[in-house]
């Protein structure tokens, strides 16, 4: 039973992931019209026990359209010209999407400007408005 580590406390079992190849588009000269080299990963997440629930909300979220109906994460790697790269390439991507939403997102504090810095943006509006009002043309002052 091979694990796929995603953190020190965390790891993927790999017979939960489907791999498969398919051909790909791109470099390879002949052999891209002989050779499946893209993979291809499935992992169900809905039924993986590995993630709690806010991290697997926080997966299917990142993940977006790469998630099917069913909660099948897909990731494609291509980028490769051997097999065996893009294999290695996909499950990397997987470790990094999973790590990523393992991180819980910071909690936005509201805050408020401080009286000095309120104060000093309307002096500043004031300023500015007496600057405009000299450009203005007043024509009695001219007679």
């Amino acid at each position: 039973m091979a694990m796929i580590p995603v953190d020190p406390s965390l790891a993927i079992d790999d017979r939960a992931i489907h791999e498969s190849f398919v051909r790909a588009s791109g470099p390879g000269g002949q052999n891209v019209n002989k050779v499946s080299t893209a993979a291809q990963l499935r992992w169900d997440v809905n039924a993986t026990s590995v993630l709690a629930p806010e991290a697997k909300a926080r997966l299917l979220k990142l993940a977006g359209s790469r998630v099917t109906e069913e909660g099948v994460l897909i990731i494609e790697a291509k980028r490769y010209r051997s097999q065996e790269q893009n294999r290695l390439d996909a499950i990397a991507r997987l470790v990094a999407l999973v790590q990523q939403a393992l991180e819980e997102p910071k909690v936005r504090r509201k805050t408020r400007p401080s009286r000095t810095s309120s104060a000093a943006r309307v002096e500043e509006k004031k300023r500015r408005g007496v600057i405009k009002r000299t450009r203005k043309y007043q024509p009695e002052e001219w007679e």
